[in-house]
């Protein structure tokens, strides 16, 4: 045995030249290799364990130099990073200025597409093979899927348009949630290849073309035959969905026997129109604990790679995921109408509690957001009150539902947004960059972005009374720091106009009962006449930062905490247009989001009272694709560090025109 095999592989032609002994030696050295990484950079393990073989067998029966893969979400490209160029900077994997996580484009040519977001991928494989019949050309297209993915709804309608359109197209299904049947499998298998051999196909067709021309009896019999036919394979078949839809099926087959992979691959390859190989494979093989946990070892951070025992982040601080959490089950023991749902998210949205506490009352609708959100409209209509809870970059798959079905109709839904901001090492893909930009938006929604754990559930409290139309819920990954006077709008007394009181310090577990906030108002954190701080969300900590470098300058700051970012607080805004400079703080796209509303407040005050408007500084993420990253690091590389605000803010405060009186 090779001991650094994988060191060898200069190139996924290498592949071809290995025995079947050489690439099951292979496989084992990828698998140590991913264990090694993640374990220090964390990352999509188990999902990438399962999918070696598979990976290693259609490099080894494809070129694609030439043909395409399409990964769908990319969870499962790790190996082939690994044998495409990118070992020696594999340890940089999901860290700053190193690989992405997910296939890029600006990485290899033998990333096709850059997948992030499930259930693309067969659109996208079926767009490059009707791009290859109108050029005439012959390279194959293959589409890597898993179960979950196919569940969207956009798969549904891509194999509908596959089948009808019957373009050569190889899916690959990586099914790792069932286990293989020996007898249904080995069935299913010779069947698939019963249907993939010329000659069957043959005798069949010259069979059938003989009875048809005995005229109407002859017919009988074809129809009768094809009838028998199909009842049959669809009690022992399980393809038959993919057959009816005109897609030859093939499997299960096991996902990590690499000989029976590529004698799949290989028939499949002879096949004309579309064809689907159901591999079923082990979610986080090779690695015990990710065996026995592969939902924990989905998306996982650090760990000991002896062990699988994880590193613990964050201290003692609760996640704002799980004070949300915790919130809900206390609200839905007093509303019995709360429901929730999520899109395969459960663990991630923290609505795992709540499933416990309620299994009557929860919903997980697989990865289908639109139809999430379509179904918290209809169990709004039918007097529920759902809580649909989902990372903000999924939550945007579904904006012609929540314009059409839900706020046109003023239903009641409530949108708790986890992941919103900057998420880190996953990317661009998984950034909550648009929220506040496609939120304002629709007619009739308001947004509330709460900084701290009491603050957020006083915000869902409030959420859940409102009625009256829907509510969205912004807040950020990990864990909820202490906000020095971050306060509730009940707490902190006044609106932002009156220079109420600002509230007790609060961090960690929400704790005290939920309070009704004030509709439409903000929290003064700090009175100050020369600037005018106003942020939401995590951003209002920064805020109060800067203003304690400014005021070392000798330069009185005003912290707003905005909290409602629609409606806005217009008295807030009104008082702030006093300053010599109005600063606006978000954790979104500043392009429609928090500081464009702010803008276009302070406008219509301007025109109204016809004075020039009061100078702005829009300060959140640019007009561009944040990269993946340390979110600390990211914050820097953007301008976004309190240091970085101050000194554009003196900048901004010195450009400024002298007055004489």
């Amino acid at each position: 045995m090779n001991a650094d095999l994988l060191h060898s592989i200069d190139s996924p032609a290498e592949l071809r030249n290995l025995t079947n002994e050489q690439l099951v030696e292979l496989a084992a050295q990828i698998r140590m290799r991913l264990i090694e990484v993640t374990s220090v950079n964390g990352g999509h393990l188990a999902s990438s364990l399962g999918a070696v073989e598979l990976i290693l067998a259609l490099h080894r029966c494809f070129d694609f130099s030439t043909d395409h893969l399409v990964f769908d979400v990319g969870h499962q490209s790790y190996a082939h990073k690994l044998i495409t160029g990118r070992l020696d900077d594999f340890d940089t994997l999901r860290t700053y200025g190193g690989i992405c996580g997910f296939p890029r484009r600006d990485e290899s040519p033998y990333d096709t597409h850059e997948a992030g977001h499930a259930s693309d991928s067969l659109s996208i494989a079926l767009g490059l093979a009707l791009t290859r019949d109108l050029n005439n050309t012959d390279e194959r297209i293959v589409a890597l899927i898993g179960d979950a993915a196919l569940s969207g709804g956009m798969a549904f309608e891509a194999l509908n348009q596959i089948g009808h359109q019957g373009s050569d197209l190889t899916i690959v299904l990586n099914d790792n949630e069932m286990s293989i049947s020996h007898n249904v499998g080995a069935l299913s298998l010779y069947l698939g290849k019963a249907r993939l051999s010329k000659p069957y196909t043959k005798v069949r067709d010259s069979v059938e073309s003989r009875l048809n021309k005995l005229g109407r009896p002859g017919r009988f019999l074809v129809n009768a035959g094809e009838a028998a036919k199909a009842s049959f394979k669809k009690l022992v078949v399980p393809g038959m969905f993919f057959e009816d839809m005109g897609i030859t099926y093939v499997g299960p087959i096991d996902g990590h026997n690499l000989l029976a992979l590529q004698a799949a691959l290989g028939a499949t390859a002879k096949v004309k129109g579309p064809v689907l190989l159901h591999a079923v494979t082990q979610k986080g093989r090779g690695f015990a604990p990710a065996e026995q946990h592969p939902d924990v070892f989905h998306g996982v951070g650090s760990y000991d790679a002896s062990t699988g025992e994880l590193a613990v982040s964050g201290g003692f601080a609760p996640k704002f995921t799980s004070v949300f959490s915790a919130a809900l089950v206390k609200e839905a023991a007093v509303n019995p109408n709360i429901v929730a749902i999520t899109a395969a998210m459960e663990d991630g949205t923290g609505l795992h509690a709540f499933h416990e506490a309620y299994p009557q009352r929860f919903f997980d609708v697989g990865i289908a957001e639109e139809h999430a959100v379509a179904l918290a409209a209809g169990l709004a209509l039918g007097g529920k009150l759902p809580v649909v809870a989902i990372y903000s970059t999924f939550l945007q798959r579904a904006f012609d539902q929540m314009v059409v079905n839900v706020a046109l109709q003023e239903q009641h839904v409530v949108f708790c947004l986890d992941r919103a901001g900057l998420v880190g090492e996953d990317g661009p893909t998984h950034h909550g960059a648009f929220d506040l930009a496609y939120l304002r938006a629709i007619p009739g929604m308001r947004i509330l972005a709460p900084v701290d754990a009491q603050q957020l559930a006083d915000c869902l409290h409030t959420a859940l009374a409102l009625g009256g139309g829907p509510v969205a819920l912004r807040y950020p990954r990990g864990a909820v720091a202490a906000v020095a006077g971050g306060g509730t709008g009940a707490a902190g007394g006044a609106a932002v106009a009156g220079g109420g009181a600002p509230g007790a310090a609060v961090a960690g577990d929400s704790g005290g009962t939920p309070q009704t906030l004030p509709y439409a108002q903000a929290v003064t954190l700090r009175e100050g006449r020369d600037v005018a701080l106003l942020a939401v969300g995590r951003m209002v900590a920064t805020a109060l930062e800067v203003a304690d470098l400014l005021a070392a300058d000798g330069i009185a700051a005003s912290v707003y905490n905005m909290l409602w970012v629609k409606p806005l607080d217009t008295q807030a805004i009104a008082a702030a247009s006093t300053a010599k400079l109005v600063v606006t703080l978000e954790e979104g796209t500043i392009l429609g989001g928090f500081g464009a509303g702010v803008l276009e407040e302070l406008s219509a005050l301007a025109v109204e009272a016809g004075t020039p408007q009061t100078p702005v500084l829009t300060i959140g993420l640019p007009d561009a694709f944040v990269p993946h990253g340390d979110v600390e690091r990211l914050f820097e590389d953007l301008g976004l560090t309190a240091g970085q605000i101050h000194a554009r803010v003196r900048q901004a405060l010195d450009e400024q025109p002298q007055t004489t009186s």
